[in-house]
C-alpha cells in the first residue's frame, strides 16, 4: 500500500519530496526507484525525519505499527508542524501514542480501496475514498493528501471505526468470496474452471457498472426482485446445506432491496418465508 500511495502521489504531483524508509539495504523493485525516472528516494532503516517534512505515513502491517511508531519516536522529535498517519482501517490512533509524545500530530488515513499489486495499485488510489481520524492537524494533513489525489475524505469517529472496516470487508473481500462460490457452483454444473471464471468476471463487471450508473436498488436484477418464488425454490432445493444457508442469508438482504424496488408485498412474503429456513 505504501508503494501504491507513493506512486499515486507522484502521478498527481502531490508531493514536493517523497522519501521511503525500509528495513532492506536496497529499495524494492518498483518504478518509483527507477534510476532514470526516480519518483522517490529510498533510505534504509529509520532515521531522523528531516526538517521541512510535513507528513510521515507509516505504511506497515497492523501488527508492526507499535514497534515502528516507537522506533520512529526514539530517533528524535518531530519536525515542526509534521503529522504522522497510519493506513490501518481497523486500528485507532492510540497505536501512535509514542509519536504524539514526540511532537507529531497523529492520525490515520485508511484507503477504502483494495491494492493487491504495488505496481498498478497507485491508479486505484486516485479518486478513492479515505477514512480519516485523529488530531485536528493530522486530519487536515490527511485531507490535503486525499484532495490532491482527487479523492473523497470520510471522517469517522473512533468508536465507529469497526463498522467502517467491516463495510470494506463486505465491499471487497466478500465480493471475492461470493465470486468464488459462483465459480464453484458452475463447476458443479459441469463447467471447466477456466470457463467458469471467464463467464463470471464479465457479470461482475456489468453489475458494478449498473451500480455506478443506476444506484440502489435499480441495479438489482434476478429472481428475488422479480418475485420469482419458483426459481428461488428450485435453487434452494439443489444447493448443498452450506450453500443453501449462504444463499438464504444473502437472499434475505436482497429481499430488503427488492421491497424498496417495489416488489409485490404478497410475493415478498412468500420469499421471506422461503428464505427464512437455512
Amino acid at each position: 500500500m505504501g508503494l501504491a500511495l507513493g506512486a499515486a502521489l507522484v502521478q498527481c504531483q502531490a508531493a514536493e519530496r517523497l522519501v521511503f524508509y525500509g528495513r532492506a539495504l536496497e529499495p524494492p523493485p518498483h518504478p518509483l526507484f527507477d534510476p532514470d525516472h526516480p519518483g522517490g528516494l529510498y533510505r534504509p532503516g529509520i532515521g531522523p525525519i528531516e526538517e521541512g517534512t510535513t507528513i510521515v505515513v507509516l505504511a506497515v502491517p497492523d501488527h508492526a505499527l507499535p514497534e515502528v511508531a516507537y522506533d520512529l519516536a526514539m530517533v528524535g522529535r518531530a519536525p515542526v508542524g509534521c503529522a504522522a498517519l497510519h493506513l490501518s482501517g481497523a486500528l485507532s490512533t492510540d497505536v501512535l501514542a509514542p509519536l504524539h509524545f514526540a511532537g507529531y500530530a497523529v492520525g490515520s488515513m485508511s484507503p477504502f480501496q483494495t491494492v493487491a499489486d504495488p505496481w498498478s495499485g497507485g491508479d486505484r488510489l486516485i479518486g478513492a475514498a479515505f477514512a480519516l481520524a485523529g488530531e485536528p492537524a493530522a486530519i487536515a494533513a490527511g485531507r490535503r493528501l486525499v484532495r490532491a489525489l482527487g479523492g473523497r475524505d470520510l471522517v469517522i469517529p473512533p468508536n465507529l471505526r469497526p463498522l467502517y472496516h467491516a463495510a470494506a470487508v463486505f465491499a471487497s473481500n466478500y465480493v471475492v468470496t461470493v465470486a468464488a462460490v459462483a465459480v464453484r457452483l458452475l463447476r458443479q454444473a459441469g463447467i471447466p474452471e477456466e470457463d467458469a471464471v471467464a463467464a463470471t468476471l464479465p457479470l461482475l463487471r456489468s453489475t458494478v457498472d449498473d451500480l455506478e450508473h443506476l444506484g440502489f436498488p435499480a441495479a438489482l436484477t434476478g429472481p428475488i426482485v422479480r418475485g420469482d418464488v419458483d426459481a428461488v425454490r428450485l435453487h434452494l432445493g439443489r444447493l448443498s446445506p452450506s450453500d443453501r444457508s449462504l444463499y438464504s442469508a444473502l437472499g434475505r438482504e436482497t429481499l430488503r432491496l427488492a421491497r424498496l424496488a417495489g416488489l409485490d408485498p404478497d410475493r415478498a412474503a412468500e420469499l421471506e418465508s422461503l428464505l427464512a429456513v437455512d
